[in-house]
């Protein structure tokens, strides 16, 4: 059985404060003596890294191995081995664990790596400044670190993922401080690291905007330690004297002398806090815990210790054991502590004489029935805060118990709990070394140890815990599957196609057994090329349903004509264009419409998408597009397009002369190219006839018909009829346009001229109709007797010639044609004119 839980609680002075030493594990011969190594332990019940400390002595011998380089080993704090591995990038400066479990290692030239627990690491540096001066020290906490480098300057690093180094503000130092510390930004009011460092007899607080001198005298320091919460600084002088006040130093909460503790042999080893409200204060064989009010409980050990700081308490590590040393909980003292008459304890005692058949435990439960819910719920919590599941049994049998005579209770607490120590229990165990507490579980959350399990490979426990919390298994398989492609790597490093089959069928068969329906494969394809395994990246990609994710890693493996198809499936316009213009920018022109051309009807949608994008933003494009596709028609029209903006008149006769190249290379287009043939000539004539004129007129880009208009306006006969010749206008079109142009410049003997120059092909009528329109009537009456004689006498009345038109109606005895006139005659002398006319027809 099990020993009782008081048997190692020891009390403080004031005989009301109990803490207790917890064994969490017996680890005889598995770690080294641990004052020969530099240690970094992991909060949480995490591992712990050591590195030979090169400044010690070490006897070599069959039991010491020799090393020549930098090895920095890892274990659990079950004594296990997780990871040992060499280093050889320079002196190491620091080395520390980040929040999700990996091992910071930082050298002397600024470059820092993030270890996993498999060994697999990243690779980040300080920048170049860190470099050309030096790194002389670093503080490491859960997301970030703060460096300290030759010239005194403090550099903060915020994550993991390699972000640029901020700068914080000048600490003023002229030599290198006696000891320092930070506070984490998740601990500050102001949310940005606070850095604190002794120098002479006083504390500067440096953050990002300022340095702040605290004003003490009691300094040097050789210890500086906050609390877990941020709230307190522990202070440890060079006489001897820990100090204990605010983090704003404004009050002073305890002093005590650390210079007469019995067996303390040597100088003070670590200052390290038991959870909030306690300090430990180590040497080599001795640790002391001392209280809120300077009371103390010494505890020895047999060899060298490392202590880490806890949430709710403080795990120390010997070659020996490794101990969890933390203040009684309040509940578990409730039930436990002797003496105690408080509901919890009398609802344990009545349960204890229920199962021996006592009738006191009627009588117990009657007499806490007002407390008793209150009892039950403090039963479940001390359950929790016990290491052993023996006593986690009892007491959640005993709330069980009590829970019978309510008549309402929320079971809520209890299942959960049940849940919560079956899990703790798991991990618990030697061969997973996690010595999580309730505390430590319930504030990181059920999901940050599912992580940290699968960060160790315990990819089964992992998955059985999260099923049995109803917890997605997503993140377990994606980090199994990708675990199991470096594991197939190492064993087949030439795999095949069949290897890649294997593989592939066995991460999906998994996912779909387990339900992991939200994991991206192309996360894990990802990781597949990583490692060089290309031919299952694009296996494990075919899976993946969503085509956003399956592309970019497509490109970045250059399987361009698959990603440009799956864009194209995916239907999603904005993909297929993120595909297009990546493959634009990274290939030959040439092989990227190559790719397009032998894509076949499967890519067609994406040839429209290009032409649809090139012919808005990228008109280059749009013409190498045509040209490779051998599309001559859409090249020639292209031109046409870029033509009508185009100013520059070379750049616009080239561009029409290079539409008629196109046109006349498809024996379908004969007509449009001799339209463009006849249209570049007339471009270049227009640009001729420009020039010659030194700019006064500007005929370039017009029609035919307007170019020989603008040549008869200004007096330039010889040019029109030169280009009537060469374009082969017709007579009529020809005539047309002379008679509108003479008519323009009022040049009415031209106009007789050119009308009696030869026979008109037009006629006369139009010469009348045309002066009449643009009010030139009277001008227009000479060209009425060319006309045609029945219409004579119609032009006649138009033009106004009344008296003209009756006499043309009586030469030609029209009598009918009279009377129309007659009644049209705009006033009554006009018509007695023509009534006398028409009387003498009579």
């Amino acid at each position: 059985m099990a020993t009782h839980p008081t048997a190692s609680w020891q009390a403080m002075q004031d005989g009301n404060t109990f803490y207790r030493r917890q064994q969490l594990y017996s680890v005889p011969g598995k770690l080294p003596e641990l004052s020969d190594y530099i240690v970094a332990g992991c909060q949480y019940g995490g591992p712990i890294a050591l590195m030979r400390d090169s400044t010690k002595l070490l006897a070599l011998g069959r039991v010491t191995p020799a090393v020549t380089k930098a090895q920095i080993q890892v274990f659990s704090p079950a004594g296990e081995g997780l990871l040992l591995f060499s280093w050889d990038q320079g002196k190491i400066i620091k080395f520390g664990w980040s929040l999700d479990e990996r091992l910071v290692v930082l050298n002397e030239e600024g470059v820092y790596r993030v270890y996993d627990l498999q060994g697999e690491y990243q690779q980040f540096s300080l920048g170049t400044d860190a470099a050309d001066t030096g790194v002389i020290d670093a503080r490491i906490y859960g997301n970030g670190l703060v460096a300290l480098t030759s010239s005194l300057t403090l550099l903060e690093v915020k994550g993991w993922e390699g972000a640029r180094p901020l700068t914080l503000a000048n600490p003023g130092l002229s030599e290198p401080p006696h000891a320092w510390s930070i506070i984490p930004p998740d601990l500050n009011i102001s949310r940005h690291v606070e850095v604190l460092l002794s120098t002479e007899t006083t504390i500067f607080t440096v953050d990002n905007l300022e340095n702040v001198d605290q004003r003490l005298s009691r300094g040097p320091f050789t210890h500086i330690s906050p609390s877990p919460n941020g709230k307190f600084l522990a202070l440890l002088t060079f006489t001897g004297t820990l100090w204990v006040v605010s983090s704003d130093f404004q009050r002073n909460i305890t002093e005590f002398e650390t210079t007469g503790i019995p067996e303390a042999e040597g100088s003070v080893q670590q200052l390290e806090w038991c959870g909030n409200d306690a300090l430990i204060v180590t040497w080599t064989n001795v640790v002391l815990l001392v209280g809120p009010s300077g009371e103390t409980i010494p505890y020895h050990y047999g060899s060298s210790t490392f202590a880490v700081t806890e949430l709710d308490g403080v795990r120390v590590l010997s070659t020996d054991v490794c101990d969890l040393i933390q203040k009684v909980p309040a509940s578990t003292l409730s039930v436990f502590r002797p003496g105690s008459t408080s509901a919890s304890a009398i609802l344990y005692d009545a349960w204890e004489s229920f199962n021996r058949k006592s009738p006191k435990a009627d009588e117990n439960v009657r007499s806490i029935r007002p407390d008793l819910a209150k009892a039950v719920d403090e039963c479940i919590d001390a359950a929790g805060r016990e290491w052993e599941p023996y006593w986690q049994r009892r007491l959640l049998n005993a709330a069980k118990f009590g829970r019978g005579f309510l008549d309402f209770y929320n079971p809520t607490d209890f299942v959960n709990m049940g849940q919560t120590l079956k899990v703790l229990n798991a991990v618990r165990f030697y061969e997973v070394g996690i010595p999580l507490t309730y505390t430590q579980y319930d504030y990181a959350s059920p999901s940050h140890l599912i992580g940290r399990l699968t960060s160790r490979n315990m990819h089964l426990l992992a998955l059985r815990i999260s099923s049995f919390l109803s917890l997605k298994p997503d993140a377990v398989l994606k980090h199994w599957a990708c675990a199991k492609i470096m594991k197939s790597r190492a064993a087949s490093s030439g795999a095949d196609a069949s290897g890649d089959d294997e593989v592939c069928s066995a991460i999906v068969e998994k996912f779909e057994q387990l339900g992991g329906a939200d994991v991206s494969y192309a996360e894990i394809a990802k990781k597949a090329w990583e490692v060089g395994r290309g031919g299952l990246a694009t296996k494990l990609l075919d899976h993946e349903n969503k085509g956003s994710d399956q592309v970019p890693l497509l490109l970045e493996m250059k399987e361009d004509k698959l990603a440009l198809v799956k864009a194209v499936d995916s239907g999603d316009t904005d993909l297929v264009y993120y595909v297009l213009l990546h493959l634009y920018k990274r290939l030959p022109l040439g092989s990227f419409f190559k790719l397009l051309e032998d894509g076949g009807p499967r890519l067609a949608p994406a040839n429209r998408l290009l032409e649809v994008y090139a012919r808005e933003q990228n008109r280059e494009m749009l013409r190498d597009f045509y040209y490779s596709d051998d599309r001559r028609v859409e090249s020639a029209i292209l031109c046409m397009e870029e033509a009508t903006w185009m100013k520059e008149p070379n750049a616009k006769i080239s561009s029409i002369k290079a539409a008629h190249k196109f046109f006349s290379e498809d024996k379908d287009r004969s007509f449009e190219a001799k339209m463009m043939d006849d249209y570049g000539r007339l471009l270049s004539a227009q640009h001729q006839l420009d020039m010659e004129n030194d700019g006064r007129i500007s005929s370039f880009g017009l029609s035919l018909n307007e170019t020989i208009r603008l040549c008869l306006v200004n007096g330039m006969a010889r040019k029109a009829d030169k280009l009537k010749s060469d374009f082969k206008v017709p007579d009529k079109r020809f005539w047309y346009i002379k008679l509108k142009a003479l008519t323009e410049i009022r040049d009415f003997e031209g106009l007789d001229a050119f009308a009696k120059s030869k026979r008109s092909p037009i006629g006369y009528e139009p010469f009348v109709r045309h002066l009449i329109e643009k009010g030139y009537a009277k001008d227009a009456i000479a060209y009425v007797a060319r006309c045609d004689s029945p219409k004579r006498a119609d032009l006649y009345a138009d033009c106004g010639e009344w008296r003209l038109a009756g006499k043309e109606c009586k030469d030609r005895s029209d009598k009918t044609k009279l009377e129309e006139l007659r009644k049209r005659c705009p006033n009554s002398m006009l018509a007695r004119e023509l009534d006398q006319i028409l009387s003498s027809m009579k």
